[in-house]
């Protein structure tokens, strides 16, 4: 079986984001599923494509809207515009439709197409339309454009928001009533996206590493630690909640470290946490934690941090949104919502939380990954035989 992996940016070195770890937790599944997987997306400036031997590079661009110069981002709007994008999908589209046709043609004979999240399948929609398909929701894209529009300060973000999430609706509809299989990457989408029926779709439990985490002895130096993408919107609404709901409520002398790019002014702006920017090692920065803060308010899928930490087995109070698509918690995680509930469980974790064994949670979520995967595949034909268990 040989299958197209279209995603906007084509795995470059290690993974960091969110998106990133995602993609290689999917692409490692399957091939442990014994298929052959030929990657197809654009690289990141200045990288070169983890292996090149399986991909296709179509060009090179930088997708990150925050820090682009103000040109940049009126260009992106322009093509958004012209071609009835969202801004998303106009940023890819630095090469003609005729030529990602061209690249898939050369590919032949190909089984089918798993259409990695809404970029690129929205920048070249025509392109993929007739090609036997499965489609990967890494979000409800439309209600995070809807959360982000409600969230904006500003006038004209809002309304470019509200225009994203009625082009992304539209989109979204229109890719999973193509698409053989949906998968999603929180049970909560798929009636979300209109696909909850069994045969239509199905929720993939994912992991941020190959192997299980080593359970390590930790010297922790700070009381609370977190990290991630801030300037994401969905990630900054609930960093500004943490920040300016919860942190006051936090007696003097607990203090909180911030990894992860964040806004120019964040850290001005609340000097009572200490904002390291950007971490040679993720996990053992968040290991330098007594607690970790899962903050999430805003938006969909699953949150790739709140799995890195029940695998790390660290001691976490994570809000509902937070722990989305994670169908068994463990015993040190405190759910909790309300700005004083969750400040007083960080009190009470950082002083009494025990770390656990988090191999056992990485290998449930391994082995329902491999299961999930095996039954998108089937909509292709045969599936290979010998896959890992």
């Amino acid at each position: 079986m040989h299958l197209v992996f279209a995603t906007s940016i084509v795995p470059c070195g290690t993974p960091e984001t969110g998106y990133e770890i995602a993609n290689a937790a999917m692409l490692d599944a399957l091939a442990r599923a014994g298929v052959r997987v030929t990657v197809l997306g654009f690289t990141w400036p200045g990288k070169a494509p983890s292996n090149p031997d399986s991909t296709v590079v179509l060009g090179s661009v930088d997708v990150t809207t925050a820090g682009a110069p103000a040109g940049q981002k009126l260009r992106w709007l322009a093509a958004a515009v012209s071609h009835g994008l969202t801004f998303g999908s106009a940023k890819l589209r630095i090469v003609s439709p005729a030529a990602v046709r061209s690249a898939l043609d050369a590919l032949q004979p190909i089984d089918g197409v798993i259409l990695n999240s809404v970029q690129l399948a929205g920048a070249f929609e025509g392109v993929f339309a007739d090609l036997p398909s499965v489609y990967v929701a890494h979000n409800v894209e439309y209600l995070s454009a809807e959360e982000n529009a409600a969230a904006s300060a500003s006038l004209p973000g809002r309304l470019l928001y509200r225009r994203e999430a009625r082009l992304l609706k539209a989109l979204e509809e229109r890719l999973c009533s193509r698409a053989r299989f949906v998968f999603t990457l929180a049970e909560e989408d798929r009636p979300l996206l209109g696909v909850a029926d069994d045969g239509r779709s199905a929720a993939l439990p994912l992991v941020t590493r190959a192997a299980a985490p080593a359970r390590v002895t930790r010297e922790p130096v700070y009381d609370a630690a977190l990290i991630g993408t801030w300037t994401w919107q969905p990630n900054l609404i609930g960093l500004e909640w943490f920040l300016r709901e919860v942190v006051p409520l936090l007696p003097d002398g607990f203090t909180v470290a911030v990894a992860g790019r964040a806004p120019a002014g964040l850290a001005e702006a609340h000097r009572r946490v200490e904002f390291v920017g950007r971490v040679p090692d993720a996990t053992e920065f968040v290991r330098r934690g007594r607690v970790i803060p899962l903050i999430s308010r805003a938006g969909t899928g699953v949150q790739l941090k709140t799995i890195e930490t029940f695998e790390l087995g660290l001691p976490s109070v994570a809000t509902s949104r937070s722990v989305r698509g994670i169908a068994q918690l463990p015993g040190n995680c405190v759910i909790a919502d309300e700005p004083r509930a969750f400040a007083d469980a960080l009190q009470k974790m950082s002083r009494d939380g025990r770390d656990l064994d988090g191999s056992a949670f990485h290998r449930a979520q391994r082995t329902a990954l491999d299961r999930q995967i095996r039954r998108g595949l089937a909509v292709f034909g045969r599936v290979p035989e010998g896959a890992a268990a």
